[in-house]
């Protein structure tokens, strides 16, 4: 297939490397990118293709997103404000740059003279809070609020049953979850997706969301504390600080390459059936936050640096959430195809070749500052193992 592709925050990790793919599929590419300092913090990044035509402006921005989609088939919608902590205190921020971005985006592609071929929608897991549970006595699933404080400090780190009491399981959690989640992102990209939605169907043009999962991959942006939990590690790492990992380490999150990603949004453009549908996008693969962050260590021949271990609880964070990809493989056609440890290889190459700041302690006291970071037991500048 072939056409002219806008890719918003085009200058960004996932969508410098949709537009290097796009590009040798034979796809005419147009990148919008603001440019956000708390991202790209030297200006435009090398990478990115010369073989696409680059506009810096900002989503919100009416006139230049009118004008740049004026003569485009296809959108993939990748500007957004990222990070689930810093959310929770610039509130106004998230919502501006992401639902009102998305607004403005949906405007102007209504407003079009010629029909749109297709917009995709990059949207988070985040939106499930929790993800799906089994309860072991009976097999039953079944979903539970984001633990609080008190709940942690009466049933310990894992969530429980609300009727029995007994330690749950993880499970799939399927797109058709009912979506939990309280922080400010994941309100902001589950109201992108319905937005996106609802247009899609009144105004007749195809609509396909890819709720993200834990994103990695090089060029991701290790200047930004905030989102990233793996760029976070080795920004820690390669100035020769210890990673520093929330609770007892042992929370899972469902990691998956920037290079599945790709292809998955390529089979979105190309699928008819996608239209209208929500897929999720990740490997069905739990992976320990406290053993990612000891196999950096030794990856990067640190045995120094094993993670720090701080038993505290940051406000809102999850404990398990993993991906049920039966919908994405059956309608989509998608199923992930890059090796863990070859990624982390990969990734672990581009980062020690890249100038890291290590910004961690400052977005930290950002958290403990509004009180985002419980300090009961606040082991972080002691022993913290």
């Amino acid at each position: 297939m072939s056409g002219r592709v806008l890719i918003t925050g085009g200058a960004g990790f996932i969508g410098s490397y949709l537009a290097d793919r796009l590009i040798a599929e034979g796809y005419r590419l147009r990148l919008l990118d603001n440019l956000d300092p708390q991202v790209h913090l030297h200006g435009p990044p090398p990478y990115l293709n010369h073989q696409a035509e680059m506009r810096i402006a900002d989503v919100r921005d009416k006139v230049a997103l009118a004008a740049a989609i004026n003569d485009i088939d296809i959108v993939i919608h990748c500007a957004a404000a990222v990070g689930v902590g810093q959310s929770m205190y610039q509130v106004q921020r998230y919502v501006d740059v992401n639902v009102h971005g998305t607004a403005t985006l949906l405007e102007a592609i209504v407003e079009r003279k010629e029909p749109l071929r297709k917009l995709i929608v990059f949207t988070s897991m985040t939106g499930y809070g929790e993800g799906m549970y089994r309860r072991p006595s009976d097999c039953k699933l079944l979903r539970v609020d984001i633990r609080s404080q008190r709940h942690i400090d009466q049933y310990g780190w894992e969530p429980t049953c609300p009727e029995t009491g007994e330690i749950l399981e993880p499970a799939p959690t399927p797109e058709d979850s009912t979506l939990m989640a309280t922080n400010v992102y994941a309100l902001t990209k589950r109201y992108q997706e319905e937005l996106a939605l609802s247009l899609g169907q009144t105004y007749q043009f195809p609509v396909v969301c890819l709720r993200l999962f834990n994103v990695y991959g090089p060029r991701q942006s290790l200047n930004n504390p905030y989102t990233g939990v793996l760029a976070i590690f080795l920004s820690r790492l390669l100035n020769n600080e210890r990673p520093v990992v929330y609770e007892d380490g042992r929370q899972t999150r469902d990691f998956v390459s920037v290079h599945d990603v790709v292809r998955a949004t390529l089979l979105a453009i190309e699928r008819p059936v996608a239209d209208g549908q929500v897929f999720n996008i990740g490997t069905g693969v739990a992976r320990q936050i406290g053993e990612i962050a000891h196999t950096l260590a030794q990856l990067l021949d640190k045995p120094d640096l094993m993670p720090q271990i701080t038993h505290q609880f940051r406000k809102g964070d999850i404990r398990h959430c993993l991906a049920d990809l039966s919908r994405t493989r059956s309608l989509l056609g998608f199923s992930p195809q890059i090796p863990w440890e070859e990624s982390l290889s990969e990734l672990i190459e581009w980062a020690q070749s890249v100038s890291i700041p290590d910004q961690f302690n400052q977005a930290y006291q950002e958290l403990r500052n509004r009180g985002l970071v419980n300090t009961r037991s606040d082991q972080l500048y002691g022993d913290g193992t």
